[in-house]
């Protein structure tokens, strides 16, 4: 009931509006300063996430499989994530301003809070955590009033064009 409400419901809808305005443009003032600063420069945090991995009770580290995604391929690669993160956190900001491919927005924003997470960065990501799930969950209605209200089924309609207009090939 409450998934149908969430869905469905133009209340629902402005609701969420305001959700997705909020994280969108938490989102995209953090993006905006690391695109507009001094120079953004993951190498140390990603450093001190490798140096000081989150510890279980028992001692030993919980993430270890992402402490070694760190080492093996984020930190030989920081160009690539230096250009990533400020450039997705500015994306997913717009998207979920704009209501523009909200459901995508979402789910990038969340892959990147929990990142932080696994890193052993708690800051704001559970709130975000929780509206962005929010934002994900409700899907289309999320972004109904917004962009998505006329982007996806412009889509949809010329996918389908593309669809129908391509020959099937027969299997022998």
């Amino acid at each position: 009931m409450f998934a149908e409400f969430l869905r469905e419901n133009k209340i629902a809808a402005g609701v969420l509006t305001v959700l997705r305005l909020y994280l969108g443009f938490h989102w995209m003032t953090a993006g905006w300063g690391k695109l507009t600063g001094d120079g953004f420069n993951a190498a140390g945090y990603l450093n001190n996430a490798v140096a000081n991995p989150v510890m279980g009770s028992d001692g030993s580290m919980v993430y270890g499989w992402y402490v070694s995604f760190l080492e093996a391929f984020a930190l030989p690669n920081i160009g690539l994530f230096n250009f990533m993160i400020p450039m997705g956190e500015f994306l997913v900001g717009l998207g979920l301003i704009l209501g523009c491919f909200t459901t995508a927005a979402a789910f990038f924003g969340l892959l990147m809070n929990f990142s932080f997470m696994f890193a052993g960065t708690v800051s704001s990501n559970p709130m975000d955590i929780l509206l962005g799930g929010i934002i994900l969950f409700a899907g289309y209605n999320a972004g109904r009033i917004g962009l998505d209200r006329y982007v996806l089924p412009f889509l949809r309609k010329t996918l389908n064009k593309k669809a129908d207009a391509a020959p099937l090939k027969e299997t022998a």
